[in-house]
C-alpha cells in the first residue's frame, strides 16, 4: 500500500514547492483551497486577515457550553481570581530566536535540553545546517540549507542544530527506557518513519522511512509497560501498530474500528488522547468517546459513556492528562487513574466554518472520569475561559496547567480568532467551585503548533506558534520564535522558604519497581513533617498540537521523614517505588521533593 501511494504524495510537494512565493500573496489560500494540494482535508485561511474580524460578524447558532447539569453544579461560586494578593505566576523572555519554530518540543533526561522541531516541508528556518552543509532533496533535486531540529540549551539558551531528512510535520514522539527520542510518522516520505535520536555529544538523527505499515499524519504515540510503543491513528489511518525493533518495518497493522467510528465530515478524531492506564490497558479518546484497548489481546475491553458537551480531538482541539497517580506504601490490587479533557468545540464543523471566517466560541467545560471504576461515569466541570488547541501539563505538585490556544475557531491554518493569553491552573484534589485559578497573562499569543515543557526547576518553557505556511512575519499571527518561561504560583519569592534543596549525591540514579529507597533534603524551614511532604516522579511529555504524549505524574508512597541535623535542615526521605510498569513506564523521569506545596529542582532518576 505504501509503495502504490507514495507518487500520489509526491505531487502536493512539488504543487506547493512551486507555489510557495505565491503563498505571500493575500489570496494565495484561496487558489491552494480549490487545487487541494494538501488533500481534501487540509484547508487554508487568510494569513494576512484582520484578527478582530469575528467582533464584527454575528454567529446565530455560536451556542457555546453546554450549561452543566443539577448533579455537576458546585454547592458554591466559582472564584477564579483567588484571593486579591495571591501570586498569579511570572513570565520570562528567555530568548528572541529559537532557531525552528517548536510545532514539537521534549525535555530530553540528563542533558536537561528541550528537543524543538517543525517541519522539513517549508525548507525555511532561522539556522542553518553547520558549516555550510545542504541536504538533497531526492523528490525535486533542490537544496536545503536550513535545519527544521535544534537542541536548546534551558540554562544558556545556545541551539545545537541538527540534522532531519524524513518530513516529521505532525508527527509523534517519546522517551526509550534509556531515555533517547524515539519519532513516528509525519508528512509524506516521513509519514512510514521510524526516527531515533540520542543524548550523546555529537549525536544525530537516525530514520528509517518505511518502518511503520501505515502512514502516520496526525497519530499519537504511547509507552508501554514494557517500554515499548504503539502508535495510534492518523489521517486516514483507522489502526494502531507497535514500533519494530530498530532496523526493522512491519508488515501489517491492526484495524481499529473505533477510529472510524469517531471521524466525521471534518475528521476530529486526529492525535487521538493516549493514556496508558494502571492495569496496563490504553485509555483511548477520540472525537467525544472512549475505550479501553488491551495491548496483550488487541481487544476493546471495555466502552466509555460519550463526554457531552461538542468535540475534543483535532481539529476541535481539546487537551487532557491523566491525572497524578497517588501510590502508598502498600497499594491495593486496583490502583485508581482519572483522566481530565478539557476544551474543544461544540461544533462538529467548526473546522469547514473556519474556513469560511467563522469562528465559534471554543468550549469552557472540562470532563473528568475515573477510568478503573466499574462504571465510570463523566463529571464536568467549567473552565475560567473557553479553550482550543491549548496545552494541558502536569506540574510537580499534582496540580495541572493549562495555557496557550485560543478562544475561538479551531486548529488549522489561520483557523482561530482570539487568543488566550492566561494560564489557569487546576487542583484536582480541591472541592468542585474551588478548582481553578486565572493566572497572569503573557502577551504572546500562542496558537496553532505552540508547545510547553515542563523543566527541572518547575517552570515551565513555552514556544512555538506557526499558523502560516512557512516563516511568516507580517501575518495576522506571525510565525512565533520567542521563548518564553513561566514560573508558577510555587515560585513566588512569598514561598521560597518551603522549597527544598534535594542532595545530590544522596538521591538514587537509578530505581526497581516496588523497592524502599531514600533520599536527603536540605530545607530552610523551621519544621519539615511527612504531612508536608511529597515525592513525584514526572515523565517528560512529548507535546504537540496539544497533546502531551506520555505525560504521567507519580505522587510515591513515604514510609519516613526523619531529621538527620537539625541545625542544617537535613532531612532523610524514605519513600516506595512505583509496583510496576502498568503504573510507571519503565524509563528517566524527574524526582521531585515538594513541601508545602513547593516543589524542589528535580534531579533525574531512571526505573527500570
Amino acid at each position: 500500500m505504501a509503495i502504490v501511494f507514495k507518487p500520489l504524495f509526491v505531487l502536493p510537494l512539488l504543487f506547493l514547492s512551486s507555489y510557495a512565493q505565491l503563498w505571500l500573496r493575500p489570496d494565495a489560500y484561496i487558489l491552494f483551497n480549490r487545487k487541494k494540494i494538501l488533500g481534501p482535508h487540509e484547508l487554508f485561511n487568510d494569513p494576512f486577515g484582520d484578527a478582530l474580524d469575528y467582533k464584527r460578524k454575528k454567529i446565530t447558532d455560536d451556542f457555546g457550553t453546554a450549561p452543566l447539569s443539577d448533579s455537576e453544579k458546585p454547592s458554591v461560586r466559582p472564584n477564579y481570581v483567588g484571593l486579591p494578593n495571591e501570586p498569579r505566576g511570572r513570565w520570562e523572555l528567555v530568548a528572541v530566536n529559537s532557531g525552528v519554530s517548536a510545532m514539537h518540543a521534549i525535555l530530553l533526561p540528563r542533558v536537561n535540553k528541550v528537543l524543538m522541531y517543525d517541519a522539513t516541508i517549508w525548507k525555511k528556518s532561522e539556522i542553518r545546517l553547520p558549516a555550510g552543509h545542504c541536504r538533497l532533496l531526492n523528490q525535486t533535486g533542490e537544496k536545503d540549507c536550513y535545519c527544521h531540529s535544534v537542541l536548546f540549551d534551558i540554562a544558556t539558551t545556545a541551539l545545537t542544530p541538527l540534522e532531519l531528512h524524513t518530513d516529521t510535520w505532525c508527527s509523534s514522539g517519546g522517551l526509550s527506557v534509556d531515555g533517547n527520542l524515539v519519532g513516528t510518522g509525519g508528512f509524506q516520505g516521513g509519514a512510514n518513519t521510524v526516527r531515533y535520536l540520542e543524548t550523546c555529544k555529537g549525536c544525530n538523527w537516525r530514520e528509517f522511512p518505511t518502518a511503520l505499515a501505515d502512514r502516520r499524519w496526525y497519530s499519537t504515540q504511547a509507552e508501554l509497560p514494557d517500554g515499548g510503543f504503539i502508535v495510534v491513528g492518523g489521517r486516514e489511518a483507522f489502526s494502531y501498530e507497535y514500533i519494530p525493533r530498530e532496523g526493522d518495518s512491519n508488515a501489517k497493522s491492526y484495524f481499529f474500528d473505533f477510529l472510524k467510528k469517531t471521524s466525521d465530515r471534518d475528521e476530529n478524531n486526529l492525535y487521538p488522547f493516549v493514556h496508558l492506564s494502571t492495569d496496563g490497558n490504553l485509555f483511548i479518546f477520540a472525537n467525544n468517546r472512549a475505550v479501553l484497548l488491551n495491548p496483550k489481546s488487541n481487544k476493546v475491553v471495555h466502552e466509555f459513556p460519550a463526554l457531552p458537551g461538542g468535540h475534543r480531538s483535532y481539529p476541535a482541539t481539546g487537551m487532557s492528562a491523566l491525572l497524578p497517580i497517588k501510590l502508598h506504601s502498600k497499594n491495593n490490587d486496583v490502583i485508581p487513574a482519572e483522566v481530565l479533557v478539557c476544551g474543544g468545540s461544540g461544533h462538529k464543523d467548526a473546522y469547514t466554518q473556519a474556513s469560511k471566517d467563522i469562528f465559534y466560541t471554543a468550549l469552557q467545560d472540562c470532563g473528568r472520569i475515573r477510568i478503573t471504576d466499574k462504571k465510570p461515569v463523566w463529571k464536568r466541570e467549567i473552565m475560567p475561559s473557553p479553550r482550543v488547541m491549548g496545552d494541558m501539563v502536569i506540574l510537580p505538585t499534582g496540580d495541572i496547567l493549562m495555557l496557550n490556544g485560543a478562544k475561538r475557531g479551531c486548529s488549522g491554518w489561520g483557523f482561530a480568532r482570539e487568543p488566550n493569553l492566561a494560564p489557569a491552573i487546576y487542583y484536582p484534589k480541591a472541592k468542585i467551585g474551588n478548582r481553578f485559578m486565572q493566572l497572569k497573562a503573557s502577551i504572546i499569543p500562542r496558537m496553532y503548533h505552540s508547545s510547553s515543557v515542563v523543566l527541572p526547576d518547575g517552570k515551565v518553557l513555552v514556544a512555538g506558534s506557526n499558523t502560516n505556511n512557512g516563516y511568516v512575519y507580517d501575518a495576522m499571527f506571525p510565525t512565533e520564535l520567542r521563548v518564553e518561561k513561566f514560573s508558577p504560583p510555587y515560585l513566588d519569592p512569598s514561598v521560597a522558604v518551603h522549597r527544598p534543596v534535594i542532595v545530590a549525591d544522596k538521591a538514587p540514579e537509578q530505581i526497581s519497581y516496588d523497592e524502599t529507597f531514600q533520599l536527603q533534603i536540605k530545607s530552610t524551614a523551621v519544621k519539615v513533617e511527612k504531612k508536608d511532604i511529597k515525592v513525584t516522579m514526572y515523565a517528560p511529555a512529548f507535546t504537540t498540537h496539544g497533546v502531551s504524549m506520555n505525560q504521567r505524574l507519580l505522587d510515591l508512597g513515604l514510609e519516613d521523614v526523619i531529621a538527620e541535623n537539625a541545625f542544617l535542615g537535613i532531612h532523610t526521605i524514605t519513600a516506595v517505588s512505583p509496583p510496576s510498569g502498568k503504573v510507571a513506564p519503565p524509563g528517566y523521569y524527574m524526582l521531585f521533593v515538594v513541601h508545602q506545596g513547593v516543589p524542589s529542582v528535580s534531579t533525574w532518576v531512571q526505573i527500570k
